[in-house]
């Protein structure tokens, strides 16, 4: 997790979960003047409204002005993690074990970026994958993205 969004986390997770949600996780995305803070919260017992997302932005955005953690313009979007939801953690991973995910990786691990498959379990700091009956083991600290993939039956 780089310095920023370790930064951000410290200063949201407080906030959401002193509402009763759970701290999904953070997506920041800095694209010159104008970057993207996203939040995503979670309740697993009610689920996320469009009421709980704002509730959430106004005590988050509250609190943004002022931490003052980013310093030029920025979108802040407040979001259930949804059906096909990003993964930030590894018990994040732990708790999806037997589902589809698509990750990808800052740099190539055994000559790709990509992969699809079934999210077999965490031992130690490596995320273990099945694609196409291989089993990868990929360092979770190399993951740029990843996210369930919904199947549908």
């Amino acid at each position: 997790m780089s310095g920023k969004l370790k930064q951000l986390e410290d200063i949201l997770r407080p906030v959401v979960e002193g509402l009763g949600y759970e701290f999904w996780g953070i997506e920041f995305r800095s694209q010159g003047y104008q970057s993207l803070l996203r939040v995503f919260i979670d309740d697993v017992e009610n689920g996320i409204g469009i009421e709980d997302c704002e509730k959430v932005s106004r005590q988050v955005s509250g609190v943004m002005d002022v931490e003052d953690p980013i310093k030029t313009e920025y979108t802040l979007e407040v979001s259930s993690p949804g059906m096909d939801r990003p993964l930030f953690r590894p018990e994040q991973y732990q708790a999806f074990v037997g589902h589809q995910v698509q990750i990808r990786l800052r740099m190539a691990f055994e000559g790709r970026r990509k992969f699809q498959g079934l999210i077999k379990g965490v031992e130690g700091e490596d995320i273990v994958v099945v694609v196409d009956d291989h089993e990868y083991l990929l360092p979770f600290d190399s993951i740029d993205k990843a996210q369930i993939i919904p199947v549908f039956e």
